[in-house]
């Protein structure tokens, strides 16, 4: 039997996707828009590991969460026997690296990171197994005031990323004593409709059931509707701590609907709750979730130290960019540096290492393997680069020490080509680039149409 079989081919996990060059570019504009966004308010970055051991998610996220029985991808290490975990969210690794490095020592902390999250649940539009977040931590902070903060900050990304139709849902879950005396009500209520309750729900009954208020189940909607509100319960601390943050949105003009029903899975969140929703991506409406979290370092071991912050999932902000219009970006350079002949291709390399010390983009034409390619193959490539300008180099140049530079983005039938000394081009072409055409002292530069 011959042993010549082609190998067999290897394509990516189900729900982990290859993010490719022609969608590269609107991820480098939503990541930089939004870290100039947290820059201007003040935040640092902050990167922590993608695995971290499996205790610290079963602690933060509370082990009876869907999170935790089901959706982590948790392995034993073969090494040294370690249970770790790859991480399915950001807020516990961050809140582990400031207690250990005991960042808050000189103060509160305003924080911001990005990164690839995992969990293993049924992939869906803008849901994966691999995906990504854009979150912000402020450690330390105690008012209405930040939370305010937070939600203003995720408004301006809204406004820079020309983003529109996503809306703002806000919600108090109070503290821990006010939720539990609305939890015992709540569960009252929801046996005396134990007959309307669905398997999901019943499971959730003791453990968790605050979440069977969040639920999307059309059977159960007015039954839910009716059930005990947690705004109800809130002492006067709650309240007033609400009261505070809708007050600033109120004088800063950010709209919002005051939703009962949104609350949190997880036991860690207090007091404020929200999120950014739309009607856009299907069923999967958030687009970014935040709420205060001050039970939490006091649970990892550190000292009572209040917290609030926020994730978004990219994935999902990157489909509303495109619908709202945002395409690929076709330019990859500025200059395209086309060359026949040993010589020409050496000039051609050193030219563009000055160009791209000038502060250009340069893409020289390499050979494939049908071979170097004819100067009309490579203005075609040239073309296709989006390139403002073709830099050609012959054997006619290479003699003459000249360059042709050819503009290729002019209008129709005005494309204009001129042979410039070869020591000129990088001025020449910056002097264009800038918009000095005045070439009146050029006495070596000669045009021609």
């Amino acid at each position: 039997m011959s042993d010549n079989k082609k190998p067999e081919k290897i394509v990516a996990i189900k729900g982990m996707n290859d993010i490719l060059p022609a969608d590269a570019h609107l991820w480098e504009i939503f990541e930089n828009t939004a870290q100039s966004i947290l820059q201007s308010y003040g935040y640092q970055n902050i990167r922590t590991p993608i695995v971290e051991e499996t205790r610290l998610f079963a602690r933060a996220i509370g082990a009876v969460t869907d999170i935790v029985e089901k959706e982590m991808y948790s392995f034993t290490d073969s090494m040294n026997g370690d249970q770790l975990t790859l991480r399915p969210e950001g807020t516990a690794g961050v809140v582990r690296a400031v207690l250990e490095h005991n960042l808050t020592y000189e103060g509160p902390k305003r924080l911001w990171y990005k990164g690839q999250m995992f969990r293993h649940e049924r992939p869906q539009r803008g849901r994966y197994r691999q995906f990504h977040q854009f979150g912000a931590e402020a450690v330390g902070f105690t008012g209405p005031d930040i939370d305010a903060e937070l939600i203003m900050l995720c408004r301006r990304l809204w406004d820079d990323l020309g983003l529109q139709n996503i809306r703002l849902e806000l919600n108090s879950i109070g503290d821990a004593e006010e939720r539990a005396r609305h939890r015992v009500d709540l569960i009252a209520y929801l046996e005396q409709h134990e007959d309307i309750l669905d398997a999901e729900a019943k499971r959730r009954l003791h453990t968790n059931p605050l979440r069977i208020l969040d639920t999307k189940n059309p059977a159960m909607q007015e039954m839910v509707n009716g059930a005990p509100k947690l705004l109800d319960y809130l002492g006067d601390e709650s309240r007033a701590h609400f009261d505070g943050v809708k007050k600033i949105l109120d004088r800063n003009n950010v709209p919002y609907v005051v939703n009962t029903r949104l609350v949190r899975g997880i036991d860690y969140y207090n007091r404020t709750v929200f999120e950014w929703v739309t009607d856009e991506l299907g069923a999967q409406g958030t687009v970014c979730a935040g709420g205060r979290y001050d039970p939490l370092i006091e649970m990892f071991g550190g000292k009572p130290t209040p917290a609030v912050g926020f994730a978004m999932g990219i994935e999902r902000l990157i489909e509303l960019m495109k619908s709202a219009g945002e395409t690929a970006a076709p330019n990859q350079c500025d200059v395209y540096l086309v060359h026949q002949g040993e010589e020409a291709q050496i000039q051609a390399f050193i030219l563009g290492e000055r160009l791209r010390d000038a502060g250009l983009d340069v893409m020289l034409h390499c050979a494939t393997p049908a071979g170097a390619g004819s100067f009309k193959s490579q203005m075609k490539k040239a073309d296709g680069s989006g390139a403002a300008f073709a830099v050609i180099i012959g054997d006619d140049e290479v003699a003459n020490k000249t360059a042709n530079v050819k503009a290729l983005r002019g209008a129709e039938g005005e494309q204009q080509q001129a042979t410039v000394p070869y020591d000129d081009v990088v001025d020449y072409i910056v002097d264009q680039v800038v918009g000095d055409h005045d070439h009146g002292d050029d006495a070596h530069v000669h045009y021609h149409h």
